[in-house]
């Protein structure tokens, strides 16, 4: 069951959710604070405004030119000279800008929107789980109530309440749909390309020796000679030093015999050598596929 921890800091109470997944692992995760929230709001808000009043302009525009006047009508004259299948077609593209643009960010962007993505915030289930077309829906269609008192202004009255008296400050949208706002902490978390820069995530291909420069013909090599080497690479740290040490010599001997590698003397370890033809054997073998 999702629980709710207060983190008392220097300035400000951070809320974290806390979440267990299904391999009973818990998962914390940092609730948006409202201050966050209001400022990802207001950013979506005006986007939002501008993109309705072009609409209203270009309409106002088109109407003015099909009346012989360059210069526009105003919102008077647009609703007397507008048919009324173009002022119906009119209100569902300004409804659907104010009413949909929410719906449409939050379920093609995962939960975010413009304000949202820039605020590093973004909107899931209460599982952890990404919200669905059904959230996106559900909790944007009850944000005019949350907006009360304002509608064509929002104020948000109601839903200021509620986040208050929430214990994982939901708003009225948020607690029918099922739904929490949380604050991504990218810089806590480790980047993707620090977990997974190595191609295979293998202990055989954790370098342990210095880079042991070796020319040879790798074509000589056979696959069940390089799963020996692998084998020895992935398990070595179960032996001792000086058996690591005696087992690496007996793997590579043979392979130097055949191989007949060019090395430098000084810097040549059999362990080096062995993880050098390994990173060597699958860069060619990646080059070729």
């Amino acid at each position: 069951m999702p629980q709710t921890v207060h983190h008392e800091g220097i300035f400000a109470a951070e809320e974290t959710l806390v979440i267990e997944t299904p391999e009973r692992v818990p998962l914390a995760f940092s609730l948006a604070s409202i201050g966050n929230r209001f400022l990802a709001v207001a950013i979506d808000h005006a986007i939002q405004y501008t993109a309705i009043f072009t609409v209203f302009w270009i309409a106002s525009e088109i109407v003015g030119a099909g009346a012989g006047d360059s210069a526009g009508l105003g919102a008077s004259d647009l609703t007397t000279e507008t048919p009324k299948w173009a002022i119906a077609v009119l209100i569902v593209v300004l409804f659907a800008l104010f009413s949909g643009y929410f719906i449409l960010f939050e379920w093609l962007w995962d939960g975010q929107t413009p304000g949202k993505r820039l605020l590093k915030l973004r909107v899931i289930r209460e599982d952890g789980r990404p919200i669905t077309l059904w959230e996106a829906v559900a909790r944007n269609l009850l944000r005019v109530f949350d907006a009360i008192p304002g509608f064509v202004v929002p104020i948000y009255s109601i839903g200021l309440i509620v986040i208050f008296l929430s214990g994982r400050d939901q708003r009225v949208g948020d607690i029918f749909a099922g739904t929490v706002v949380i604050r991504e902490r990218s810089d806590e978390a480790p980047k993707f390309e620090e977990v997974f820069s190595n191609r295979i995530s293998d202990a055989a291909f954790r370098r342990v020796q210095p880079i042991t420069a070796i020319k040879a013909d790798l074509t000589l090599v056979t696959h069940s000679e390089i799963e020996v080497v692998e084998s020895f690479l992935r398990r070595r740290w179960d032996l001792t030093e000086r058996q690591r040490l005696w087992m690496a010599w007996r793997v590579a001997l043979p392979l130097m015999y055949k191989l007949k590698p060019e090395y430098d003397p000084e810097s040549f370890t059999y362990e080096g050598f062995l993880e050098e033809l390994l990173s060597m054997y699958h860069r060619r073998r990646s080059y070729i596929n």
